[in-house]
């Protein structure tokens, strides 16, 4: 006799269908958290390669570089041209390459959404405090800090756009509030005229004692009366300076022995000028009136008569 089967039975053999739906949901819930996963460590691996695999600029001087990355400088590098694009030329050192963090590394994320300031600042003497304020990093502006200590300079406002911490858009902010002083050429010392392009030591020192010489610049053009100091060089440095006014020359009442000190006056003329002095009346008293006298040269008159000359 054919045995009946048991409903019953039958229907536990097979899962059900509440017990199917919750594997699915399960087989789910792994995959949405192995692809979160995933995704976390892609974000964390771009980041860091943003972070180690920066873009690379170039600076001329290797001493400045150790001083920027704390230790001795990268070997020199020949994948690009120097930092601006400028060639390098016969007797530079090597170029250096140096690194900087990527625009979206992870400190760069940290910055975003804080709050920054614009004003007037010398990057020659801001402190780390308000480099902060200005919106760069700790790091940032502990860079341009060590910069300056390692003897850098931002003598222009351009040179403060090449550093590799200044990105362009900071720049083109900050530009209008950058204040560099001018060097005064009638108060500098040689250190100070040592910072212009183009100046050593010698230069440096020969425009202190020329200046003594004159008894004060008159206008800045008298640097080039000083020996191999030439256009080229006067040009390189003429909208780092200026010139205060200067004591007024006592031409009118040096004695021989003062006046023959003068660059402009030689023994003959300081002899001549006093013999001027007392064979004519003060309303003659003029440099012209030397030069037509025939007591100066015209050439060495006229650059006298750029000089401040006090008043007879």
């Amino acid at each position: 006799m054919e045995q009946k089967k048991n409903p019953r039975t039958e229907r536990t053999d097979r899962p059900s269908a509440s017990f199917l739906t919750g594997v699915v949901a399960l087989v789910f819930l792994v995959i949405g958290y192995q692809t979160a996963l995933f995704v976390h460590r892609a974000a964390v691996a771009r980041l860091t390669a943003d972070r180690d695999r920066p873009d690379t600029v170039y600076v001329i001087d290797r001493d400045v570089a150790r001083a920027l990355l704390g230790g001795a400088p990268p070997a020199p590098d020949s994948s690009g041209p120097p930092l601006g694009g400028v060639p390098e030329r016969a007797g530079q050192v090597g170029r250096v390459s140096v690194r900087r963090n990527a625009p979206h590394s992870p400190e760069a994320v940290r910055l975003t959404g804080r709050r920054v300031e614009s004003f007037r600042f010398d990057p020659n003497t801001v402190s780390a405090e308000d480099l902060q304020r200005l919106g760069f990093s700790e790091r940032q502006a502990g860079a341009i800090l060590r910069y300056r200590e390692a003897g850098g300079r931002f003598r222009r406002k351009a040179d403060f756009a090449k550093s590799y911490v200044v990105d362009d858009s900071v720049y083109q902010r900050l530009e209008p509030f950058i204040d560099i002083p001018r060097i005064d050429i009638n108060k500098a010392d040689s250190a100070a005229f040592e910072t212009l392009p183009g100046i050593g030591k010698y230069f440096a020192a020969r425009m202190v004692s020329y200046r003594a010489e004159l008894g004060g610049y008159s206008c800045p053009e008298q640097l080039m009366d000083i020996r191999y100091f030439d256009v080229e060089k006067y040009d390189g440095l003429k909208d780092l300076i200026r010139c205060s006014e200067p004591d007024a020359y006592p031409l009118w009442t040096l004695p021989e022995a003062e006046l023959k000190r003068h660059p402009y006056i030689d023994a003959n003329a300081a002899h001549g000028i006093v013999l001027y002095r007392e064979n004519n009346p003060k309303e003659r008293w003029t440099v012209e009136g030397l030069a037509q006298a025939g007591v100066m040269k015209m050439e060495m008159a006229e650059k006298l008569a750029r000089c401040r000359i006090a008043n007879p």
